[in-house]
């Protein structure tokens, strides 16, 4: 792995095995705690949004085995505005060990990767959110163990980036992916492109769809996140009278399977796209699921510095 920019860049088994040595890495972490396997190794961490989860996990993933992390804010760098990607690439390549990038365009970290000699993360852009994906899984794959093969993930809401990368994470490992959108907010086609071609091969189901109801029959797991991401909030009042029959609600939940999980990547805007009975019922692991993107990323970053 030379970089992390997209779940759809790398096979099945690939995939596959950094979520086993994330699930490895967690057992360390609260056993004994980590070895320090990334001393004497910087992460470069580049934000054009702000952040908590992304910021945080990253961080502590570096400190947790023996590495550090450095934070450049908007200010400090100005992505492809005061200086370009290309220069600001091989500047930092002689300064970190890796770069993580969060960005509102995909084609910076693209372009970070391109220009880079050393490893790249997507920490989040407008096309995907792959560090998200893999903690989603490793989320899933906790709750469902063997039983996981053939699930039923379903996303009720905006076909954003956070849909994008956990319908390739489902094509990847199999699990059948229902999404219901409103018009015109429907998932990246080249992204829908893209996670058909991988479920041709995984014997993956993908489905899409309007209505919520529909899309959460039989459902072992239901995802949502915000009707309106960051960058979008001029269109927030138009939004929020699109959306409101695709919140998950308790009637929502109770159409699912007994045994269904409820996720959302955070932050959450309650009783907007998912309730407060929902959101700390016995249904959610929104929690876990934001505590795993540690995990997730140890693996990713131990992959993409050959140390483990």
């Amino acid at each position: 792995m030379k970089d992390f920019l997209a779940i759809s860049d790398y096979s099945s088994e690939e995939i596959q095995d950094v979520l086993d040595l994330a699930v490895t890495l967690k057992k360390e972490h609260f056993k004994k705690g980590n070895k320090k396997i990334f001393k004497g190794k910087v992460l470069g961490m580049i934000f054009q949004k702000p952040s908590l989860r992304t910021r945080v996990s990253f961080d502590m993933a570096m400190r947790h085995c023996g590495g550090d992390a450095l934070y450049l804010s908007p200010n400090e760098i100005g992505l492809g505005k005061r200086e370009s990607i290309a220069d600001i690439a091989r500047v930092m390549s002689g300064y970190v060990q890796a770069l993580m990038a969060r960005v509102f365009d995909h084609q910076h970290v693209v372009e970070l990767a391109k220009w880079s000699e050393i490893p790249v993360i997507n920490g989040l852009s407008d096309y995907n959110h792959p560090c998200q994906g893999m903690a989603d899984a490793l989320t899933i794959i906790e709750k469902f163990g063997a039983k996981a093969k053939g699930l039923n993930v379903s996303y009720v809401g905006d076909g954003n980036n956070v849909t994008t990368s956990l319908m390739h994470v489902s094509a990847q490992l199999g699990w059948n992916f229902n999404v219901a959108t409103p018009e015109g907010y429907d998932t990246d086609p080249k992204a829908i492109e893209i996670a058909e071609s991988i479920a041709k091969k995984t014997g993956s189901k993908l489905t899409f769809l309007r209505d919520p109801h529909a899309a959460v029959k039989g459902a072992h797991v239901i995802y949502t996140d915000t009707w309106t991401s960051m960058g979008q909030e001029e269109e927030t009042a138009k939004r929020e009278l699109v959306f409101p029959p695709y919140q998950v609600n308790a009637k929502l939940v109770g159409e699912a399977d007994k045994d269904v999980i409820v996720m959302h990547c955070l932050p959450a805007h309650r009783n907007h796209e998912l309730t407060d009975e929902v959101a700390d019922g016995p249904h959610s692991v929104i929690f876990p699921q934001a505590h795993n993107r540690l995990h997730a990323q140890k693996a990713i970053l131990a992959r993409l510095f050959g140390v483990a």
